[in-house]
């Protein structure tokens, strides 16, 4: 579970800004905030970031997304740190970027922090919380690390170290080089946070496609429940010689998918089984008027058709039983009505308990999801820019006067709590007349 999340000097956000997933004294909705037990700490499963048009909301998704990338995939010998730092300030624009993630992984709590340039890792450090106590398991700071006692009489530590490239960072080779020591925290970013994209699907979502996973069957029975006119989805099978793919790009397919892997391009899952790699089409069926069955491809369905095929594995998954993952998804009501953006958002609570480990974050704009009787104020987050174009994250738990029984949605649109649109055009919009016989505007 993500427990807290800090991000300093990135895109937009100059200074520190802190989002915390730690659930306050609210009663409200209390019985499905699940408890760490041995840290007396709840944790709450659901956020929600609202906030005008470049107040910061995307920037917070593209952060995780950065840090996933760069924990999992790293970087290449020679390449640069794709770092975006603030750059609406000279001092700002060549500081390091730093984040601080604390996580709830299995029964411990981490807490990882790092700070880069776009040449070099500049600070990572890697803290243990077990009740009261603190140990700090490596600190590296500049080109030297240190190890608790704990560990460092593994030799071998020193050696992953020693191989670890300056624009590296150390967990993500020390786990390469198969030290297990630092494995859950690697696969926290790896395989608990899925990112979901306004314009793109989550990471191995092609795996629900698959006949053989629990969630198919129930995918294809809440698609036809959804009012998208799609009865289920399934795949043709099509030549992987004739995809739209460089020779290049198919001789890289062929030398590198494994056997039993597969991988979703567009629409078309690519796989190999028994040596052979195959190639199959997603499609939509829908029902004819004389109660046939007709195949659509994807490009011929709705936008909110397609977000919903996007977004609902997500949702199922997140409401499975034993799920731990933790889903970003920015901008949740992109082409989405919003009663369907709602009911996503109630059958996800409904399956949350105090047992529970899933967790969803999301950016909307929607104030409809603005709503106590399904949110806790300390659910709801605002993202907000002020005028020199820094931004900040407020939780709503924060502003005294908001009650638990008040229209928060009403004091939002009133600009009490921040996060709208400054909007200082205030005369109709009208293009200038044009002479024909001048051509000027008049």
């Amino acid at each position: 579970m993500l427990v807290s999340f800090s991000l300093e000097n990135w895109m937009s956000f100059r200074d520190k800004a802190t989002f915390s997933m730690v659930a306050s004294r609210e009663r409200q909705h209390g019985d499905r905030v699940p408890k760490l037990g041995k840290y007396q700490t709840k944790v709450l499963p659901i956020a929600a970031i609202y906030g005008g048009n470049a107040s910061g909301k995307t920037n917070f998704f593209k952060a995780l997304n950065f840090a996933k990338t760069l924990v999992v995939y790293g970087t290449r010998p020679d390449g640069m740190i794709p770092v975006e730092p603030f750059l609406l300030d000279s001092e700002a624009a060549v500081k390091p970027i730093r984040f601080e993630f604390v996580l709830a992984i299995a029964n411990t709590l981490y807490e990882y922090s790092f700070a880069v340039t776009g040449k070099n890792v500049v600070e990572e450090k890697l803290v243990q919380i077990t009740g009261n106590r603190e140990k700090s398991l490596y600190h590296r700071h500049g080109g030297k690390i240190t190890f608790h006692d704990s560990i460092a009489k593994n030799k071998f530590l020193d050696f992953a170290f020693r191989g670890t490239r300056d624009n590296q960072l150390f967990l993500t080779n020390s786990v390469s080089q198969k030290v297990d020591t630092f494995q859950p925290v690697y696969s926290w970013f790896n395989d608990t946070l899925e990112l979901v994209a306004p314009d793109s699907r989550f990471h191995r979502f092609e795996k629900f496609f698959d006949e053989g996973h629990p969630l198919y069957p129930v995918l294809n029975d809440t698609l036809e429940l959804l009012d998208t006119g799609i009865t289920n989805l399934g795949f043709e099978e099509v030549s992987f010689e004739t995809l739209p793919l460089s020779d290049t790009h198919k001789k890289q397919v062929a030398e590198e998918l494994k056997e039993g892997e597969s991988f979703l391009m567009i629409d078309v899952l690519i796989a190999r089984k028994e040596g052979k790699i195959l190639a199959k089409k997603l499609v939509a069926c829908h029902s004819m008027s004389d109660g046939s069955r007709t195949n659509f491809e994807m490009q011929q369905e709705s936008d909110g058709s397609k977000r919903v095929i996007a977004l609902l594995p997500a949702f199922l998954d997140l409401t499975a039983k034993g799920c731990e993952k933790v889903y970003v998804i920015d901008e949740v009501d992109r082409s989405l009505h919003t009663i369907l953006s709602r009911r996503l958002l109630e059958a996800y609570l409904d399956s949350c308990s105090a047992k529970s480990r899933a967790q969803l974050l999301l950016t909307t704009h929607d104030v409809i999801l603005m709503d106590q009787d399904i949110l806790r104020r300390d659910e709801m987050w605002v993202a907000e820019r002020d005028d020199l174009g820094v931004s900040s994250l407020t939780s709503f738990n924060e502003y005294k006067d908001i009650r638990y029984d008040k229209d928060i949605r009403k004091s939002y649109m009133q600009g009490r709590l921040g996060g709208i649109p400054r909007i200082l055009l205030n005369v109709p919009l009208s293009a200038p007349r044009i002479s024909i016989e001048s051509g000027v505007g008049v």
